[in-house]
Protein backbone atom coordinates (compact mmCIF):
# COMPACT_ATOMS: atom_id res chain seq x y z
CA UNK A 1 0.00 0.00 0.00
CA UNK A 2 1.01 3.53 -1.07
CA UNK A 3 2.02 5.89 2.17
CA UNK A 4 0.12 9.11 3.06
CA UNK A 5 3.14 10.89 2.00
CA UNK A 6 3.37 9.21 -1.51
CA UNK A 7 -0.56 9.68 -2.05
CA UNK A 8 -0.06 13.55 -1.21
CA UNK A 9 2.75 13.39 -3.98
CA UNK A 10 0.40 11.33 -6.63
CA UNK A 11 -2.44 13.34 -6.11
CA UNK A 12 -0.61 16.84 -6.21
CA UNK A 13 1.44 15.91 -8.78
CA UNK A 14 -1.60 14.41 -10.86
CA UNK A 15 -3.35 18.09 -10.40
CA UNK A 16 -0.95 20.40 -10.94
CA UNK A 17 0.00 18.90 -14.45
CA UNK A 18 -3.54 18.84 -15.47
CA UNK A 19 -4.32 21.98 -14.62
CA UNK A 20 -1.90 22.97 -17.01
CA UNK A 21 -3.22 21.00 -19.38
CA UNK A 22 -7.30 21.73 -18.81
CA UNK A 23 -7.28 25.59 -18.04
CA UNK A 24 -6.35 26.76 -21.69
CA UNK A 25 -8.12 23.74 -23.46
CA UNK A 26 -11.29 24.56 -21.55
CA UNK A 27 -10.95 28.32 -22.03
CA UNK A 28 -10.91 27.64 -26.03
CA UNK A 29 -12.95 24.75 -26.58
CA UNK A 30 -16.23 26.51 -24.46
CA UNK A 31 -15.52 29.98 -25.26
CA UNK A 32 -15.15 31.16 -21.61
CA UNK A 33 -12.46 33.42 -20.20
CA UNK A 34 -9.62 31.69 -18.87
CA UNK A 35 -10.26 32.93 -15.58
CA UNK A 36 -13.33 31.53 -15.14
CA UNK A 37 -12.02 28.10 -16.28
CA UNK A 38 -9.10 28.59 -14.08
CA UNK A 39 -11.27 29.37 -11.07
CA UNK A 40 -13.73 25.96 -12.24
CA UNK A 41 -10.26 24.23 -12.46
CA UNK A 42 -9.33 25.03 -9.39
CA UNK A 43 -12.13 24.44 -7.32
CA UNK A 44 -12.74 21.11 -9.03
CA UNK A 45 -9.07 20.42 -8.50
CA UNK A 46 -9.42 20.46 -5.11
CA UNK A 47 -12.52 18.58 -4.54
CA UNK A 48 -10.74 16.02 -6.93
CA UNK A 49 -7.33 15.87 -4.79
CA UNK A 50 -9.74 15.18 -1.23
CA UNK A 51 -11.29 12.75 -3.55
CA UNK A 52 -8.48 11.23 -5.11
CA UNK A 53 -7.04 10.39 -1.90
CA UNK A 54 -10.09 8.95 -0.08
CA UNK A 55 -10.95 6.53 -2.93
CA UNK A 56 -7.65 5.73 -4.11
CA UNK A 57 -7.19 4.86 -0.53
CA UNK A 58 -10.14 3.01 -0.48
CA UNK A 59 -9.98 1.00 -4.09
CA UNK A 60 -6.76 -0.18 -2.68
CA UNK A 61 -8.08 -1.33 0.30
CA UNK A 62 -11.19 -3.10 -1.55
CA UNK A 63 -8.37 -4.44 -4.14
CA UNK A 64 -6.30 -6.32 -1.41
CA UNK A 65 -9.12 -7.78 0.50
CA UNK A 66 -10.69 -9.28 -2.87
CA UNK A 67 -8.12 -9.89 -4.94
CA UNK A 68 -4.82 -10.48 -2.40
CA UNK A 69 -2.90 -7.27 -4.09
CA UNK A 70 -3.04 -3.77 -4.55
CA UNK A 71 -1.72 -4.27 -8.52
CA UNK A 72 -4.12 -3.29 -10.95
CA UNK A 73 -5.05 -4.83 -14.34
CA UNK A 74 -5.43 -2.97 -17.49
CA UNK A 75 -9.63 -3.87 -16.84
CA UNK A 76 -8.93 -2.71 -13.13
CA UNK A 77 -7.03 0.40 -14.50
CA UNK A 78 -10.15 1.13 -16.58
CA UNK A 79 -12.74 0.27 -13.61
CA UNK A 80 -10.56 2.59 -11.45
CA UNK A 81 -10.48 5.33 -13.35
CA UNK A 82 -14.54 5.19 -14.47
CA UNK A 83 -15.43 4.64 -10.71
CA UNK A 84 -13.66 7.84 -9.62
CA UNK A 85 -15.04 10.11 -12.64
CA UNK A 86 -18.61 8.80 -11.83
CA UNK A 87 -17.89 10.07 -8.38
CA UNK A 88 -16.61 12.80 -8.76
CA UNK A 89 -19.30 14.49 -11.88
CA UNK A 90 -22.16 14.32 -8.95
CA UNK A 91 -20.01 16.41 -6.69
CA UNK A 92 -19.18 19.27 -9.54
CA UNK A 93 -22.05 19.26 -11.84
CA UNK A 94 -23.71 21.98 -9.34
CA UNK A 95 -21.08 23.49 -8.65
CA UNK A 96 -20.18 24.41 -12.56
CA UNK A 97 -23.54 25.37 -13.82
CA UNK A 98 -23.77 27.90 -10.41
CA UNK A 99 -20.11 29.46 -11.29
CA UNK A 100 -20.20 29.97 -14.68
CA UNK A 101 -24.10 30.78 -14.93
CA UNK A 102 -24.95 28.27 -17.20
CA UNK A 103 -27.54 25.67 -17.14
CA UNK A 104 -27.71 22.09 -15.41
CA UNK A 105 -27.47 20.52 -19.42
CA UNK A 106 -24.81 22.80 -20.31
CA UNK A 107 -22.89 22.06 -17.12
CA UNK A 108 -23.22 18.29 -17.95
CA UNK A 109 -21.87 19.03 -21.43
CA UNK A 110 -18.89 20.16 -20.10
CA UNK A 111 -18.80 18.11 -16.85
CA UNK A 112 -18.58 15.09 -19.51
CA UNK A 113 -16.14 16.54 -21.57
CA UNK A 114 -14.02 17.50 -18.79
CA UNK A 115 -14.63 13.96 -17.50
CA UNK A 116 -13.72 12.44 -20.64
CA UNK A 117 -10.27 14.33 -20.89
CA UNK A 118 -9.58 13.22 -16.94
CA UNK A 119 -10.44 9.84 -17.67
CA UNK A 120 -7.74 9.13 -20.52
CA UNK A 121 -5.40 11.81 -18.31
CA UNK A 122 -6.00 9.41 -15.24
CA UNK A 123 -5.41 6.16 -16.96
CA UNK A 124 -2.32 6.97 -18.84
CA UNK A 125 -0.94 9.65 -15.41
CA UNK A 126 -1.91 6.45 -12.86
CA UNK A 127 -0.20 4.14 -15.44
CA UNK A 128 3.25 6.12 -15.71
CA UNK A 129 3.30 6.90 -11.81
CA UNK A 130 2.71 2.86 -10.85
CA UNK A 131 6.16 2.58 -13.27
CA UNK A 132 7.98 5.64 -11.62
CA UNK A 133 7.02 4.45 -8.33
CA UNK A 134 6.54 0.69 -8.00
CA UNK A 135 5.22 -0.71 -5.20
CA UNK A 136 8.00 -3.38 -3.14
CA UNK A 137 5.22 -6.00 -3.23
CA UNK A 138 4.77 -6.03 -7.22
CA UNK A 139 8.23 -6.94 -7.70
CA UNK A 140 8.06 -10.71 -9.00
CA UNK A 141 9.95 -12.37 -6.22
Amino acid sequence: MRSPLDRLRHALSFEVIALLLVIPLGALVFHKPMHDIGVVGVVSATLATLWNMAYNDGFDRALRRLAGTTLKSPRTRVLHAVLFEAGLLVVLLPFIAWYLGITLWQAFVMDLSFAAFYLVYALGFNWAYDRLFPLPEWSPG
